[in-house]
């Protein structure tokens, strides 16, 4: 890195007429439209962005402060370099397969009060930008400890926000809070507080009056680092908040240790006129690359899953028989078997099941615990994932009886403590050939690319809390409006859908009466995006519901080459378009309280004859073909808490 902190008389350094915010450099995107400025003002780094000639972003502030100095205050610009990054990358796992990311790439070097030097990486693309901090070694000084970040982001006032609580610390269930599960709340005022004054989760998205469209993220966040969040509103500014040190039962720091010379994550923030950028944003993987070799060619697809309806009680071995029969006889890839299958279940006659499910071509996933010291979660396997010595030996066992992916639950926190238990088990996992979801989990941050054996995580308020909570079932449709365009579009999200039974109860009747279509459920198959999906169908599906609708979750694709933004906006109904090879499907939700009548655009279906599923106007599920227009139109009707695909 030594080339990053060798011009500190840098000749090219830019003097401008002093005003409030004189531009020391500026970064355009390579399609010019979209404008990053630094400067230094009273000392105090700052940037701004403006897009397509708008102001997204007020002079915000940068910086951070370390145990070896504070780089937020007493600050001078010493100059900049610039360069170009091109790359071209493959991910099956995310929303596009194959990634070509342009940007342009501005250093700024700074120095503090005490002479010790700093750098701001910014790469901005269309319609993104990343940036982060680069720490060189202070002389002797090989290691340092960051305190807390000045990273900060004002908006213009017109601002309008789109985002979701952080929990408190050690609440919820078993104490095992927070896990990114709270919904977002939609074109709220800045001014809303989350009642607890713990912040705000990435991501979060923010309409800029009628400019634009801004959402917040951050990526590359490893071992080596601390995941952070979005302060309360104060001042006119959100900041970079770490975490709350109860957090973990109080175990671990709640600052970041960082050899030096060393770098932090990326700060990510994505802007449009519209939500298309939005939702076709691959930033999250576009800075970041994989952390070691996949020891094997991972396989995605489809699993049954027993617990989702069927509960705890489900967790024995004849239940399992039944869910390995049904996946089986939809063609699924694997099973999930959840909570509790160590006791009641038993390693021996796992093996038998293993070996059952391979006969019929299905293969297993295990749920495991993530817990030794830090929460209360009493549902085993306990204390196997948490120490190398343990971890180590289960998944031994795990190789060698056939299993081919793990469900990791209960996590909690966003400490480099609990960074570095992810990425443990994530590694682990890979030397044993075995992929991992993580549940009651913090939102993964460019995992997808940076471990090759992570295939989801949870970090959302998901399928289980539809059989929990009725204000869930409630606002099931507006929820599923949101995640296209905040949570699922920055990560793989692990929702665990696809709920056919009209009441989410082994015995379909009498209790938690679903409250969406049938089609609003096959339309989540693909809206919700994630390279395995564990699928919420049960036995009695393959009879009780229409012979079509199993016949589309049979083959409805996990890994996609392409997405779309089609129509939408976030709490009110979302429309995307995704393609598996040469396969389009669109889908659809509708969270209004009334029929919604759309007129789309399709040109990729131009003319063609599709198949359409959806809700009549008794909501009674259908399909039927169409034929698309010369000119790629179409018109389509989503009844209430309704929906529709397109293939």
């Amino acid at each position: 890195m030594k080339h990053l902190f060798s011009f500190a008389a840098c000749a090219c350094l830019l003097l401008f007429a002093p005003t409030l915010f004189a531009q020391d450099a500026v970064v355009l995107s390579p399609d010019k439209q979209l404008q990053l400025a630094v400067s230094v003002a009273d000392g105090k780094p700052v940037y701004s962005v403006t897009y397509m000639g708008k102001k997204m972003l007020d002079a915000s502030p940068l910086g951070l402060t370390t145990n070896e100095g504070d780089f937020s205050t007493g600050m001078k610009y010493l100059g900049k370099t610039e360069n170009v990054v091109n790359k071209t990358y493959s991910e099956e796992k995310i929303k596009k397969s194959q990634v070509q990311y342009t940007a342009n790439k501005l250093t700024c070097l700074f120095e503090n009060a005490q002479q010790k030097k700093i750098s701001i990486v910014f790469q901005v693309s269309n319609n993104d930008i990343a940036f982060r901090y680069e720490l060189p070694s202070w002389g002797e000084r090989m290691a340092c400890v960051v305190e807390r970040e000045a990273t900060g982001y004002r908006f213009p006032s017109v601002t309008t926000t789109f985002l979701s609580n952080m929990m408190s610390p050690m609440t919820g269930f078993a104490r095992t809070a927070p896990s990114y599960e709270s919904g977002y709340v939609a074109d709220a005022p800045m001014t809303r507080t989350n009642r607890n004054g713990e912040g705000f989760v990435f991501p979060g998205l923010f309409r800029v009056g009628n400019d634009g469209w801004v959402l917040l993220s951050e990526t590359g966040v490893s071992s080596l680092y601390l995941a952070s969040h979005l302060s309360e509103y104060k001042d006119g500014l959100y900041t970079v908040e770490y975490p709350n040190p109860k957090t973990n039962n109080g175990f671990g720091s709640s600052t970041a240790a960082l050899a030096l010379p060393g770098v932090t994550p990326w700060r990510t923030i994505t802007v449009g006129a519209t939500l298309k950028p939005i939702v076709e944003t691959t930033i999250p993987f576009d800075v970041v690359e994989p952390l070691y070799e996949a020891s094997q060619k991972y396989k995605y697809g489809k699993s049954t899953w027993s617990w989702i309806l069927w509960q705890d009680n489900s967790m024995n071995y004849d239940d399992q028989v039944k869910f390995i029969d049904l996946a089986a006889a939809l063609k699924y890839e694997y099973i999930l078997m959840d909570a509790l299958w160590d006791k009641n279940i038993g390693k021996e006659r796992m093996k038998e099941l293993i070996n059952y499910a391979r006969s019929k071509k299905v293969e297993v996933f295990l749920w495991y615990n993530s817990n030794g010291p830090i929460n209360d979660a009493p549902q085993g396997p306990r204390n196997k994932m948490y120490t190398a010595i343990e971890r180590k030996k289960e998944m031994k066992w795990l190789r060698e009886v056939g299993v081919k992916g793990l469900k990791v639950d209960f996590f909690g926190g966003d400490k480099q403590e609990t960074m570095r238990l992810y990425e443990d088990i994530l590694s682990d996992a890979n030397d044993y050939g075995l992929m991992i979801i993580f549940h009651g989990s913090t939102l993964p941050r460019g995992w997808e690319r940076m471990y090759p054996n992570f295939v989801g995580a949870e970090a959302v308020v998901a399928s289980e809390m539809l059989v929990f909570v009725q204000g869930v079932r409630e606002t099931e449709a507006y929820n599923a409006t949101m995640h296209p365009f905040i949570r699922n579009t920055v990560g793989s999200m692990e929702f665990g859908g696809v709920l056919l039974n009209k009441y989410l109860v082994k015995s379909n009747q009498g209790r938690n009466q679903r409250l969406t279509t049938d089609a609003f459920q096959l339309a989540t198959a693909v809206l919700f995006q994630n390279p395995v999906q564990m699928f919420g169908l049960t036995p009695n599906n393959l009879t009780d519901v229409p012979a079509f609708a199993i016949d589309f979750m049979r083959t409805v694709p996990t890994t996609w080459d392409a997405t779309l933004y089609i129509d939408g906006y976030p709490g009110k109904h979302a429309v995307i378009a995704r393609r598996n090879k040469a396969q389009w499907y669109v889908a659809g939700v509708n969270a209004g309280k009334e029929p919604l009548k759309l007129k789309l655009n399709l040109p990729m279906l131009a003319g063609k004859k599709v198949r359409l599923y959806g809700d009549d106007a008794s909501k009674a599920a259908i399909m039927k073909e169409v034929i698309v227009d010369k000119n790629g139109a179409v018109e389509i009707e989503m009844q209430a808490s309704g929906g529709f695909v397109i293939k």
